[in-house]
């Protein structure tokens, strides 16, 4: 299985900047360009939340117009975060699996693939950090109690972990404890994707890997001693989560950018792996 991870795309209307320096609707339009070009065809794009910048309509609009350009045919599932308005949300996206199936919050189950995705929303309207309800809580445990033998994948905007950085560990998922404690009970769930904080980050909650994926737009600033949240132009990026053919999950970071390359593996003669192996790569049999 191969699942795309995109986050944070900030999409503004048409010709206004994120932030007044960021051109985040070319930046996402770009992103959705290469996820749409991935080979192999992925099976699934998740994307986890903040998909506009102020969850004003016109937004949604322009955003809609670039998912049905660039992803249509290919099976996309979203979720909201703290950019984004629910209502609005639902509205402007309803023609997505599962974003109305819920009658209060934008969540659902997506049963069909070989991971089993659990889309949470973890949306606090007028906050920045996130929280999960006993509602949501309650809905969580009772869709993992369905199907306790599949691996599962949960999808939420909001990292359930600190992370160092002062300004994320500060809007981070509030009382991750709780979404904890309903985990413990279900060691079937394999990985958390989210985004949120606009950098590449992987933790644990519990025994549970958390992988955060980077913004497809601006990046935050790296600053361990600083809690003014500023962004940088770092590269834009996504992740790619592999179920390989045993069942293991590799995740993998790919930026949305064209380098030079690929270029083949020729090694010199003086390679201290052995001949065999040198001459196995200038044949480029293996890579290395």
């Amino acid at each position: 299985m191969i699942l795309l991870h995109l986050s944070d795309l900030h999409v503004r209307p048409a010709g206004m900047p994120a932030y007044r320096v960021v051109e985040a609707s070319a930046l996402a339009e770009r992103a959705l360009r290469a996820a749409a070009a991935f080979t192999p065809r992925p099976d699934a794009v998740v994307i986890s939340g903040d998909l506009t910048d102020c969850g004003l309509a016109s937004e949604y609009e322009e955003l809609r117009h670039m998912l049905r350009r660039h992803l249509r045919g290919m099976r996309v599932f979203l979720i909201p975060g703290n950019h984004d308005r629910r209502g609005n949300f639902r509205a402007a996206l309803a023609e997505f699996p599962g974003v109305v199936a819920h009658e209060t919050f934008v969540q659902y189950v997506v049963d069909d693939l070989p991971v089993r995705l659990v889309m949470l929303d973890s949306v606090v309207p007028g906050a920045g950090h996130g929280e999960l309800c006993a509602e949501r809580l309650g809905w969580l445990d009772a869709r993992l109690a369905e199907a306790p033998g599949r691996p599962t994948f949960l999808v939420l905007h909001h990292p359930p972990m600190r992370c160092g950085l002062p300004l994320y560990d500060a809007i981070n998922l509030h009382g991750s404890e709780k979404l904890g404690a309903v985990l413990a009970r279900h060691p079937q769930v394999e990985r958390i994707l989210c985004g949120h904080h606009h950098r590449a980050m992987t933790g644990r909650l519990g025994q549970v890997i958390v992988s955060a994926a980077p913004s497809v737009a601006h990046q935050g600033a790296f600053e361990l001693d600083d809690d003014r949240g500023r962004f940088v132009l770092e590269p834009p990026g996504y992740q790619v989560h592999l179920r390989l053919p045993d069942g293991a999950i590799a995740s993998h970071l790919l930026f949305v950018e064209n380098f030079p390359g690929p270029f083949p593996y020729i090694a010199d003669p003086d390679y201290p792996g052995g001949p065999d192996v040198a001459a196995s790569l200038s044949n480029h049999d293996n890579l290395g």
